[in-house]
């Protein structure tokens, strides 16, 4: 039944992302267009709803950022949630990272929690507690790929897993002394009040396919952008997109643009945590293994840095490896006298660590890098950190909001 439903993801999305050829694609993409229409009506009608506050969006007395995009897969969020959480940590906020844990599995039983308000937390306030700052307290399995990361990745920062991320900030201001939440992945969020909406721009693709879900990668009409009081470019190579930001002035023509690079770093062992400059790839025989929404970009970086890339495969975004399935894949590694295994960072939480002794497995550490519009990032930086003692009222005003 898994590999049933990981056959059936996987073939959808690449109808989706137009990978998928032949007339069973051609019809089923027809056939997602019409569901587009729908997808769109009922977006925009649970927008009116918030604007007009038919539903009630909760303020919590706390500034809370938003960190989202409109389109599914790959824009590069979770670098740039783990760079903003990081620096405003470093500048002394006490900063809670609020996410969905898409994928994650329920705990057969909530995790005891000894309230610092001396009071008992009942079983259906706590969310899942990835991370106090202090102490890591799920695995991926539990905590979700991504928020397993973020909370691994940073010290001092908490990780909260739920669906009602309301539920999740309450926790985090009264448990944990939150005085800033992130919400990671949160543009489509409505419930939850926000001083800041951050949205992600795919430099090389900044739309997407271009078409609403569930025939493209759309999450919002593209005049939604509208909403972002920040636009972050991700992925650039570097050049001025001076043609791209004309474009996106169209739908939002205020928001500064902060224009980033997802680049690797360095290589890590999973097994014994060793790290390797990236030229350590170049001339190697390796297989690559990945789990993501778009996979060739991976594949890419791996090629450009030099390997060479004899065995390849696939699954779907965010698939749980089996030990059956590395086994597998390993043996084929074995038979074609690989070198090493290269993996995503986001996969390797997923690597099943029995499988790790025959043929070593790195993966590639990914990390975000401000190219052009540093001065829009330190002045959001400083207004969040210092509100009150700069002189942008727009922005005071923006953030006072929440409180």
């Amino acid at each position: 039944m898994k590999e049933t439903i990981d056959d059936f993801e996987r073939w959808a999305s690449d109808v989706i992302f137009g990978r998928a050829r032949g007339f069973r694609a051609f019809l089923t993409r027809w056939a997602l267009r019409a569901l587009s229409g729908i997808y769109r009506a009922v977006i925009q009608t649970r927008m009116f709803l918030f604007t007009a506050d038919f539903k009630q969006r909760h303020h919590l007395g706390t500034l809370t950022i938003s960190v989202g995009n409109l389109t599914v897969g790959g824009t590069g969020k979770t670098p740039v949630v783990e760079l903003l959480a990081r620096t405003l940590r470093d500048r002394q906020r006490q900063v809670a990272i609020l996410s969905r844990g898409y994928k994650s599995k329920a705990l057969s039983e909530p995790q005891k929690w000894q309230s610092v308000q001396g009071h008992k937390v009942k079983p259906e306030e706590l969310p899942k507690i990835v991370s106090t700052g202090r102490a890591l307290l799920l695995d991926s399995k539990f905590a979700g790929d991504e928020p397993f990361m973020l909370a691994n990745n940073l010290n001092g920062v908490s990780v909260l897993v739920d669906r009602d991320r309301v539920k999740s900030a309450r926790f985090a201001i009264r448990e944990l002394a939150a005085d800033t939440l992130i919400l990671d992945d949160g543009m489509q969020y409505l419930r939850m009040a926000r001083g800041l909406d951050l949205c992600l721009v795919d430099a090389n693709t900044p739309f997407g396919t271009g078409a609403m879900l569930p025939a493209g990668t759309l999450r919002e009409p593209k005049h939604n952008l509208s909403r972002a009081h920040y636009i972050i470019l991700t992925k650039s190579d570097g050049s001025d997109h001076e043609l791209l930001k004309q474009r996106l002035r169209r739908y939002n023509p205020t928001a500064p643009i902060i224009t980033t690079t997802h680049g690797p770093k360095y290589l890590e062992n999973l097994a014994t945590f060793e790290r390797k400059p990236l030229d350590y790839l170049a001339g190697k025989h390796i297989a690559a293994l990945s789990g993501i929404a778009v996979p060739e970009n991976f594949e890419n970086s791996l090629t450009k840095l030099g390997a060479i890339i004899d065995v390849k495969k696939r699954f779907s975004d965010h698939h749980r490896f089996s030990s059956r399935e590395i086994a597998s894949f390993t043996y084929r590694c074995l038979e074609r006298d690989v070198e090493m295994i290269v993996t995503t960072e986001k996969d390797a939480v997923r690597y099943p660590r029995n499988t790790l002794a025959e043929v070593p497995v790195w993966f590639l550490r990914i990390e975000v890098e401000i190219l052009a519009g540093h001065e829009h990032w330190h002045h959001m930086i400083d207004q969040i950190c210092q509100p009150a003692a700069h002189g942008d009222p727009v922005l005071r005003q923006r953030l006072a909001f929440v409180g």
